[in-house]
């Protein structure tokens, strides 16, 4: 008899999977069930949507659903909300339609992602206040921008949402306020990258309040304004963007282990604690590379990385679905940040390391070159081992050599393996000396 592959979500990790597993497997029943209308898209676009780079907001779609139906032949269903799931029978719970039935699976992948933390502030259901995580809410923002004309916006929190929020209302015209209850926006980058990217949205017109707490926020109907423990400053739009937590009900009832990050627990193989359930995903934990221990950042490469191998498992060739680094990137107006594995000193020792870094400032190109920009390294090691542990960038340009990093880390490699590296050199690409081998050069003589 022919199996049947039930994926649970629409999205990164759940139709990579679908895909992969119809391609090693033409004759798979393949039944996809999303509970939204919107399937395979790039969330990560959405800022540059709202900012208006992005002329329609079917140009994040990868593949649209009428797709994956007809031209890769999985039964995908849209406005369908998987309820329940039953482990010993081995069917899902599902509604839509107006109806509600049992679905069978042989095997099932849990791909459910993440929902955007939306805090009890007061006033936090007030028209106009929004956060962004899903096509609807970019789709929701841009209307309210055109149709409303907002004159003043709040960004509440300075993650990689605050800081790509802040451009793009910026661009739209509006005076910006962001709002960051600790010291630093781009917590997870590091100081020194955080004060670099400060100083540059202060140049762009940004208007930073660190160290401040939100109490909520003002109006009738519609906002006007964020509550402060000292004033109430005027928004006629919000945005809160403080992070997102993964969504794990449907996991839970059924009695699927939860790791200590919150996300469902997972083996090398995206497999759950019960037979043939697989979990991907932003709902799921994933392996860091450096502290060799679960781990929760939800990226959209971890995701569709572990969709792709656990569509493989499925269908007879068990992968393993890969570790991660939390390797991220961001642009703030003019500038790139950058950061791979552990780039604060506490967290390094609380996972068992005694960390040693250093800082640099390096050229871009030659220094003789045209359009030579500094960049800022800090890079972070082991100091009894050399294990590279970590590493962030700043600066107008070259920031995605924070690849060469995460390979390092991927790899177990030393401070002296990366400054030994052999990296490509031309006066319009680089130093004869990479930032990275330089930064590595200076730690070496910090290690044991």
């Amino acid at each position: 008899m022919t199996e049947t592959f039930v994926v649970i979500g629409g999205d990164a990790a759940g139709m990579s999977a679908a895909s992969k597993a119809k391609r090693e497997n033409p004759d798979l029943d393949i039944v996809v069930f999303e509970k939204g209308e919107w399937v395979s898209y790039a969330a990560c676009g959405m800022p540059y949507y709202v900012k208006g780079e992005i002329d329609e907001l079917e140009d994040l779609v990868q593949v649209t659903a009428e797709e994956f139906r007809e031209e890769r032949d999985i039964d995908l269903r849209t406005g369908h909300e998987v309820v329940g799931i039953d482990p010993e029978a081995r069917t899902v719970r599902v509604e839509g339609d107006g109806e509600a039935f049992d679905q069978p699976y042989d095997q099932l992948l849990i791909a459910t992602g993440a929902h955007a933390v939306k805090p009890p502030f007061d006033g936090i259901d007030l028209d106009g206040v929004f956060t962004i995580h899903d096509m609807d809410h970019a789709d929701a923002i841009q209307d309210y921008v055109t149709e409303e004309n907002p004159q003043t916006a709040a960004i509440v929190g300075g993650g990689y949402v605050g800081i790509e929020m802040a451009e793009a209302l910026d661009e739209r015209g509006l005076e910006v306020h962001m709002y960051e209850m600790l010291p630093h926006v781009l917590q997870p980058f590091g100081e020194s990258v955080a004060t670099v990217v400060e100083d540059h949205l202060r140049e762009q017109g940004i208007h930073l309040h660190l160290d401040t707490a939100v109490q909520g926020f003002t109006g009738d109907g519609a906002v006007d304004g964020v509550a402060l423990e000292a004033e109430t400053v005027p928004a006629d739009i919000v945005v809160v963007g403080v992070g997102v937590a993964p969504n794990t009900a449907l996991a839970e009832d059924a009695g699927i282990e939860v790791g200590e990050t919150g996300a469902i627990a997972t083996d090398a193989y995206g497999r759950t604690n019960f037979d043939r359930i697989y979990a991907a995903g932003d709902c799921a934990e994933a392996h860091n590379v450096v502290t060799d221990a679960p781990d929760h950042v939800p990226l959209a490469l971890t995701a569709n990385r572990a969709g792709r191998a656990i569509g493989q498992s499925v269908t007879g060739t068990p992968t393993e679905v890969g570790g991660m680094a939390g390797t991220a990137i961001v642009k703030a107006f003019d500038i790139g940040a950058a950061r791979t594995g552990l780039t604060d000193e506490e967290q390094a020792r609380d996972a068992g390391f005694d960390p040693v870094s250093v800082e640099i400032q390096a050229s871009s190109r030659a220094h003789y070159y045209p359009g030579a920009e500094e960049l800022t390294v800090m890079l972070m090691a082991d100091r009894p081992s050399g294990q590279v542990l970590g590493a962030s960038i700043v600066g107008r340009e070259g920031v995605k050599r924070i690849d060469t990093v995460a390979t390092a880390l991927h790899g177990g490699m030393t401070v002296e393996d990366v400054e030994n590296l052999d990296l490509a050199y031309a006066p319009p690409f680089s130093p004869v000396w990479d930032p990275v081998a330089t930064a590595a050069r200076v730690l070496s003589g910090k290690v044991e």
